[in-house]
């Protein structure tokens, strides 16, 4: 089984990516997580609703997500873009469902509304944030679907045993997927080649890393890039034997990253 994880960026080619979907599809099981953190800001921005995007002391970027903003979340995520990509790939004959973590309590999370960040030099408490980590995913439901050849496109929120509805990471939320489905092998795509020494320079892409020694490239990982390195290492922990993280604005991003023309890890 392989489990693809796509960023939200504005240029990820969400074709190219349905349309690697669909050749492998016959050959392989896959589920897809996606995220459209460009959608919900752009929506936020003519809602007039702020986008706070915050930092932790670890230097880890995350986005504080009250009432108002969780409403641009389900709107964005849950609605347009989900949707949007499940009939991309219905088009191309791929029997897609789209399903949020909320849907048949797909990600079970642990509320995390009081948070520490750091801003103007000082760490704060930061509280009322509608977060939490996944812990739990319905794997039944999601074995259920992929038996009967059903294609999972999956996104956030998740939801507490509570019944509230929590945004989450996506990264961690694909590491726990990955250990309670015993996945072995995941693609990451994003909007960079992969990982760089130098964020600002394509050109210096790290190519292979092995995977004992991923503590020694967290140097590298800055803001959201560290979440993701985050979420490898946990996928690691885990099981996964292999990960490839590639550029999501190629011609054929999935095959392009499966084909090593992106970061290694093994």
């Amino acid at each position: 089984m392989l489990l693809i994880k796509v960023g939200g960026g504005k240029t990820i080619n969400w074709e190219g990516i349905c349309k690697d979907i669909s050749l492998l599809i016959s050959k392989e099981k896959i589920i897809l997580v996606h995220g459209a953190s460009y959608w919900r800001d752009k929506i936020a921005e003519k809602l007039s609703i702020p986008v706070k995007a915050v930092v932790s002391p670890s230097g880890v970027s995350s986005v504080y997500t009250d009432e108002k903003l969780m409403e641009v979340f389900l709107m964005t995520y849950a609605g347009l873009v989900n949707k949007k990509f499940v009939a991309m790939l219905q088009a191309k004959g791929v029997n897609a469902v789209g399903l949020s973590g909320v849907d048949g309590r797909l990600w079970i999370a642990k509320p995390k509304k009081d948070i520490l960040i750091k801003e103007d030099g000082r760490v704060k408490l930061l509280t009322g944030n509608l977060t939490g980590r996944v812990e739990k995913v319905n794997t039944e439901l999601l074995n259920l679907l992929i038996e009967r050849n059903y294609l999972p496109v999956i996104c956030s929120p998740a939801i507490s045993s509570e019944g509230e509805i929590l945004n989450t990471d996506n990264d961690l939320a694909v590491a726990v997927m990955a250990e309670s489905l015993k996945i072995k092998k995941i693609v990451i795509l994003f909007e960079s080649p992969g990982l760089l020494e130098n964020p600002e320079d394509e050109k210096s892409l790290i190519r292979q890393i092995n995977k004992e020694k991923i503590e020694d490239y967290f140097q590298f990982a800055k803001g959201r890039m560290r979440k993701k390195l985050m979420g490898v290492k946990r996928a690691i922990e885990v099981g996964v034997e292999i990960i490839y993280m590639g550029d999501g604005r190629l011609e054929n991003p999935v095959f392009s990253a499966l084909e090593g023309k992106g970061t290694v890890i093994r």
